[in-house]
């Protein structure tokens, strides 16, 4: 007699909820203050666990960026991190925001093409994207405009390829 797999869902089981509807109530007003501001951008909204998250253009990113450190309710006026993310058919940016007035969190993304990686530098809205972006930078070749100095951050300068790409071929490793 087969054993039942214990894996599989069952064809009665309930559709997982909305993450969003999973957000605490302060999260959840966080996430709505974020689309409403960011509505010009075409603001999708999201959770990123139990983070409110709101996905942007990558054209727009700086403009969101800036409406949401401005913004006396979001007061988003820490860059956490920057995280790049690589999708091999794009690349996701990842910016948590943290607001110390509100004690609130705020995850802002967008995404850019895996052919040809850019967008603008966020580094005139938050210093502390600098070495963010130079490491995105050195190890997936994400270009951001208007960035005051991409050298290498992490790699020598006559390093070729992108070690953060999926696509990025290393050689067979053996411990010693």
């Amino acid at each position: 007699m087969p054993r039942p797999r214990r894996n599989a869902p069952e064809a009665d089981a309930e559709p997982p909820p909305d993450p969003i509807e999973l957000l605490a109530p302060a999260r959840r007003e966080t996430l709505d203050r974020a689309v409403s501001l960011l509505s010009d951008y075409s603001a999708i909204p999201g959770a990123l666990g139990d983070l409110p998250q709101v996905t942007v253009p990558s054209t727009d990113i700086v403009s969101a960026c800036m409406a949401c450190r401005d913004d006396a309710t979001l007061d988003c006026r820490m860059l956490l991190c920057l995280a790049c993310v690589d999708y091999e058919e794009r690349f996701e940016l990842v910016y948590f925001l943290q607001s110390l007035g509100q004690e609130q969190s705020l995850v802002l993304k967008t995404n850019v093409s895996y052919d040809n990686p850019a967008l603008p530098s966020v580094c005139a809205v938050w210093p502390a994207a600098d070495w963010y972006e130079r490491e995105a930078h050195d190890l997936f070749g994400v270009a951001f405009d208007g960035h005051p100095d991409l050298s290498p951050l992490l790699l020598y300068p006559e390093f070729d390829g992108y070690p953060g790409r999926r696509s990025y071929d290393f050689y067979e490793y053996r411990e010693f």
